[in-house]
């Protein structure tokens, strides 16, 4: 005769409910896993738009846009011809993009624009469809 307060789990009900909390985490993961390569793409845009934000403000400093020698780094270390500059106008060094590319800077841009920024995908080469295309400060 079971005591009041022995009552407990069978091995079935616990096996039942480790089987019910395996198949809700394998199914979060799998969405959370599906979208990684949806969040790089926002991630690098993101980046992308902060650079820009901040090649504006050595814009404003200094009367010109950086030239490519100078790239992205001008953005957190002063050039030695950057009368004005008043930086770092970003919070940290230029990081990778989020695959682990080195950002591209030309100076001038694509399409007419004084100056540009890319990614070039999870592939980092030009061109490329999919996860592999490339992000550029002109795509808006």
């Amino acid at each position: 005769m079971k005591r009041r307060g022995e009552e407990g789990w069978t091995f079935m009900e616990t096996i039942i409910v480790i089987a019910i909390v395996l198949i809700l985490s394998s199914t979060v993961g799998y969405v959370a896993v599906r979208n990684i390569p949806r969040s790089r793409v926002a991630a690098a845009k993101s980046q992308i738009d902060s650079f820009s934000a901040a090649l504006e403000s050595f814009y404003i400093d200094c009367g010109r846009y950086p030239n490519e020698e100078e790239g992205l780094a001008a953005l957190w270390a002063k050039p030695d011809s950057a009368e004005g500059w008043a930086g770092p106008y970003l919070v940290k060094k230029i990081p990778k993009d989020p695959w682990g590319h080195e950002y591209v800077y030309r100076n001038p841009g694509a399409e007419g624009f004084p100056y540009g920024i890319l990614s070039y995908g999870e592939d980092g080469k030009e061109g490329g469809a999919d996860h592999d295309a490339d992000l550029g400060s002109w795509d808006g």
